[in-house]
């Protein structure tokens, strides 16, 4: 047990409390934490890291517990520990300068600054020797010339600047329409597709949700073949991976491979999330069943091991068990041999490609696909359906004894942002499967966020843990929760929702905004920003850029509400971006799905009268990107108003606020927009 303890003892994040012990004197950041280094004019040491990270747990255990490179650390330096999670503001300033200085990035990412914050060297993980060199030259180097590192931090503030200039009104953008500019951006991503494993053509492979479900967007409007096979080879390799958890469900962050097979182990709930989405939208085109079980089996494992007693869901699990990566989640053949019958072991051997050396490390194996279950079956002279109940019999068997196994640590921070993702997950889910109970723990999270979640004074906080919030929202927490109550709307026809996304998109106006710039700010006016650095995110990531979220959010909700600054609002956003997506479409996607929604057109469907929302639930079964959906028994739209409410339900489908002759089924209706 450590004698140590520093000021993050008082942290409510799992992640700064795993240094708490630590014989380094860290500090949360915090004006404290600026102020002793400006009054004892030393430099500051910014690491930021997360709970499920691998190497930052190499580095805390080899570097910050050693009391030679602590003592060393705590008399040249103060010393700050981040959560990039619940500051991911700090996280994305710190890692362009990282960016900038070395060309690539990662965690942990330890950022050096002057007293005032401002960065002028940064590195990711090094081991203790090199570690020490790099603190002594800086102390060095910062004795005998102290005007170096305050030429380099204002250089590289200037770079940091440049890389996040603010999108401006007056943009050129020539006269080409947004509908040629939509079709043209396929050929600009076909060339980094791997449409033999999935993906895009790189190792390490991220999943990269928004891209798909541009692509899927893509192959609608377009009915463009390759497009959507780009997606279902992708989302096909994904499941049949080593990146899905074959026995207990659930995505890890990335695969080390272009087969998607050998992972880095963390599980994050913003990628889970996500794809459960992307694999609901999939389904709903090309309604495969290895889909719908990857669906409900992620859905199964988030409740199972990411989700809190009150509903709200936790931010990862750890990579790492026993000191291990990977640990828990790994196969020795002699294991399996151990826990099946003879005849059933071979066959599971072979499904999922064990071996006694190991696919992975240390003669440990990592369990994955190839084969679908008829080919497989017909390989081994098997029935389908006997070779499926003897795979599902050992599947229960291989998952009953891994939970004897130690386990890997859980953040139980809750996100704002990410509990956003995973109400919009569950009702993604609802519309695929049908499942009541997805819709009821949706439900359960919107009651969390509005409880726990919400200011006095309108505003929300990004984090929750130990039983308090910690941190001011930040703009990806407001864009997404005002997202997923506009998809909440389209599922209850509950007008509250349209009006709690209304007050989230105000209070944004009012703190996130710019005056040169259609864009948002990150951070709002309340939160001071580190080293006077204010930035605007704007490109996709693994999580959409919180700007274009917005702009989705503005343009939808001002066609609902009649209220035209929203979607000029929302327009000028997506002008001011133009340029950016014709030249990086592939961090611009979900940009890119907006200018799809314009170029293309928006149906409004107002459906009206008591069988209102078992209509728009029949609907919204299947894949209509191009749908907005509103009513019930109320007249309490600008669109609704003087339509015919009787006993019999109607369906008006609408474009512009101008509708054609109201139908009374759902098959009426789907002919009116072309889509049966």
């Amino acid at each position: 047990m450590s004698v140590y303890t520093n000021a993050l003892i008082h942290s409510t994040s799992p992640y700064l409390l795993q240094h708490a012990h630590n014989p380094v004197n860290w500090y949360p950041w915090s004006d404290e934490a600026l102020q002793k280094a400006q009054q004892e004019n030393k430099l500051l040491i910014i690491s930021i890291g997360y709970a499920a990270c691998h190497w930052c747990h190499v580095m805390e255990k080899e570097i910050f517990s050693d009391e030679a490179v602590a003592a060393f650390m705590n008399a040249h330096f103060v010393s700050i520990k981040v959560d990039r999670e619940e500051r991911p503001d700090l996280d994305q300033l710190y890692m362009q300068a990282c960016l900038l200085i070395n060309g690539h990035g990662g965690w942990p990412l330890n950022a050096f600054a002057l007293p005032d914050g401002k960065p002028f060297y940064a590195v990711t993980y090094l081991p203790r020797k090199q570690w020490l060199y790099v603190l002594q030259q800086i102390v060095e180097l910062h004795q005998q010339n102290p005007e170096q590192w305050i030429t380099q931090a204002q250089h590289l503030a200037e770079g940091i600047q440049q890389s996040f200039l603010l999108p401006r009104l007056n943009e050129a953008t020539g006269n080409k329409p947004l509908r040629d500019s939509y079709s043209a951006l396929f050929e600009k991503i076909k060339p980094s597709i791997d449409f033999t494993w999935g993906g895009l053509n790189r190792a390490p492979k991220f999943p990269m949700p928004a891209v798909w479900e541009f692509l899927l967007q893509y192959a609608y409007f377009t009915h463009q073949q390759d497009a959507l096979q780009a997606v279902l080879i992708t989302l096909d390799r994904m499941a049949m991976g080593g990146l899905y958890d074959q026995i207990g469900g659930g995505f890890c962050r990335y695969a080390t491979d272009t087969y998607w097979r050998i992972p880095h182990f963390e599980k994050m709930l913003y990628d889970n999330a996500q794809l459960i989405s992307l694999y609901a939208h999939a389904y709903q085109l090309n309604p495969q069943q290895r889909f719908a079980d990857v669906i409900s089996q992620t859905l199964a494992f988030i409740q199972r091991e990411l989700t809190d007693a009150s509903g709200a869901c936790y931010s990862s699990i750890d990579a790492d068990s026993e000191g291990e990566e990977g640990k828990f989640y790994v196969w020795t053949e002699n294991e399996i041999r151990q826990l099946l019958d003879d005849k059933t072991a071979e066959l599971i051997l072979a499904y999922y490609h064990i071996t006694p050396q190991g696919n992975w490390e240390d003669g440990k194996n990592v369990l994955y696909i190839t084969e679908d279950d008829h080919s497989f079956a017909r390989a081994h002279q098997l029935h389908v359906t006997e070779w499926q109940s003897i795979l599902k019999q050992a599947k229960q068997k291989l998952f009953t004894y891994r939970t004897t196994r130690v386990r890997p640590a859980t953040d139980t921070k809750i996100i704002t942002a990410w509990n956003a993702l995973m109400i919009k997950a569950y009702v993604d889910a609802y519309r695929a499967l049908g499942e009541q109970i997805y819709l009821d723990r949706a439900l359960r999270i919107i009651r969390f966020m509005e409880e726990s979640m919400q200011h006095p004074d309108g505003g929300l906080w990004r984090n929750y843990a130990q039983g308090k919030p910690g941190v001011a929202g930040m703009l990806d927490d407001y864009a997404f929760l005002a997202d997923a109550y506009l998809e909440w709307y389209q599922i209850s026809f509950d007008i509250h929702w349209l009006h709690r996304a209304d007050a989230l998109i105000q209070f944004a106006m009012q703190h996130f905004t710019h005056s040169a710039s259609p864009c948002f700010f990150y951070t709002s006016d309340q939160l001071n920003p580190a080293a006077g650095l204010r930035i605007m995110e704007m490109e996709d990531q693994v999580i959409p850029s919180s700007n274009a979220v917005m702009a989705h959010v503005l343009y939808r909700l001002g066609i609902y509400l009649q209220h035209d600054p929203y979607t000029e609002h929302a327009m000028q956003m997506l002008v001011s971006v133009l340029a950016q997506i014709d030249s990086s479409p592939i961090y611009m996607s979900r940009w890119a799905q907006l200018l799809g929604l314009t170029g293309h057109g928006i149906y409004e469907i107002a459906i009206l009268g008591h069988a209102a929302r078992a209509m728009a639930l029949e609907m919204q079964k299947h894949f209509l990107p191009d749908c907005l959906y509103m009513g019930g028994t109320d007249e309490n739209l600008p669109l609704l108003q003087h339509k015919r409410i009787s006993g019999q339900t109607r369906i008006y489908i609408c474009r512009n606020h101008i509708c054609q002759a109201p139908v009374q089924s759902v098959d009426e209706a789907l002919a009116q927009i072309g889509a049966c």
